[in-house]
């Protein structure tokens, strides 16, 4: 293992694998800097979550969730909270803590998921350092209901040994080099091109709001049932229905959710990661994002000729939203990684969104 502090590559995790440090996983789950976390078949239909005191295994909270036994081979169902246990559980060395976050098909599907750890009082989080112990995900379906499977990856595992995230003289340099692209034009954006910036070492990204297909709002009837496992069988229009600008703007109602995208073009070195993080309350009521993470090389290109991609965006308003050219409505952070990784995003096969140019939905969905 390294001492250069960062968030952990291909490589490293396969290692914990081996010596045992990551506990029922598979190399098969491996992704450049994160790790596919899957789902057992123990799973409970619970009627609210607890998060556990310092010390506090999760199955000694079941009675306050009143957990009632589920059938992972029936669909969860829409607006009904699960709790299932995960088939990796860690035995992490001492120097080692990590975070999780949901795949980019979990939140495309409208899924809300978060990860528990014994004795952790916080979601998604894998600390302190040297965690031992299970884990287990929080699932609730917000649009209609989802087939998963035993083995079905929901989130994905990252894992760190120490805190390199930006600060603004980091941000400045590495968009001097192409960090992020202008939306339509060839060419670079600067730290001075930001629209906003909350001199916390993130890029504040802006909607797209444009001409023709720009996004979507989902349409579908809670009974509705879309099984993760069959890739490319939905027909899109059951589901969604392409957003329409008004006025030059997109209007968002309250407790919808819509797929939108940003504008400006990512562009990740391999010896980077990114993670799009909550935006300020400040800048409205609304959740921009269910999952978060993007591979090292996202938008490089297989050479790093590559000139950026936009990401994709799940969109729940808690307000009735108006959104115009322009608005900020999603902001990321990048870390560095100890090494870079074997393999990153733009140089692998069979990654589902090498393609994506503005919104994209979910690959169960033709």
């Amino acid at each position: 293992m390294t001492n250069r502090p960062g968030a952990l590559t291909d490589q490293m995790l396969a290692t914990l694998i081996t010596r045992g440090n990551i506990i029922d996983s598979s190399p098969d789950h491996i992704s450049p800097a994160s790790l596919d976390l899957t789902v057992s078949a123990e799973i409970y239909k619970i009627r609210g979550l607890v998060l556990p005191k310092v010390g506090e295994p999760i199955r000694d909270l079941m009675p306050f969730m009143e957990t009632e036994i589920a059938d992972i081979n029936q669909p969860l169902q829409c607006n009904e909270l699960y709790l299932a246990k995960l088939n990796e559980s860690l035995d992490l060395p001492e120097h080692i803590y990590g975070y999780c976050n949901p795949k980019s098909s979990t939140g495309r599907l409208d899924m809300h998921v978060r990860v528990l750890a014994d004795g952790v009082p916080r979601y998604d989080s894998i600390t302190p350092k040297g965690y031992k112990g299970e884990l287990w995900v929080a699932i609730a379906p917000k649009s209609f209901g989802v087939q998963i499977h035993t083995g079905t990856p929901l989130t994905q595992l990252r894992l760190f040994t120490g805190d390199t995230r930006f600060s603004e003289l980091d941000l400045e340099l590495s968009m001097q080099a192409g960090l992020v692209w202008h939306p339509s034009e060839d060419k670079k954006m600067l730290y001075s091109d930001l629209v906003t910036n909350d001199q916390d070492g993130t890029v504040v990204l802006t909607a797209l709001v444009e001409e023709g297909m720009c996004g979507y709002e989902c349409i579908a009837d809670p009974a509705q049932v879309v099984d993760v496992a069959n890739i490319a069988h939905y027909d899109p229009t059951e589901f969604f229905k392409p957003l329409q600008i008004i006025d030059g703007a997109l209007r968002l109602e309250r407790d919808k959710f819509y797929i939108l995208s940003g504008a400006e073009r990512v562009k990740i070195p391999p010896n980077l990661a990114s993670e799009m993080v909550p935006m300020d309350e400040r800048s409205g009521d609304f959740r921009s994002h269910y999952a978060g993470f993007l591979d090292p090389g996202w938008g490089w290109g297989a050479d790093g000729t590559g000139k950026g991609r936009p990401f994709t965006l799940e969109v729940r308003p808690f307000e009735d939203l108006v959104v115009r050219q322009g608005q900020p409505i999603a902001k990321i952070r990048f870390e560095r990684l100890t090494a870079e990784p074997s393999e990153h995003y733009d140089s692998g096969v069979n990654h589902n969104y090498q393609s994506q140019s503005g919104p994209k939905l979910g690959k169960q969905f033709k």
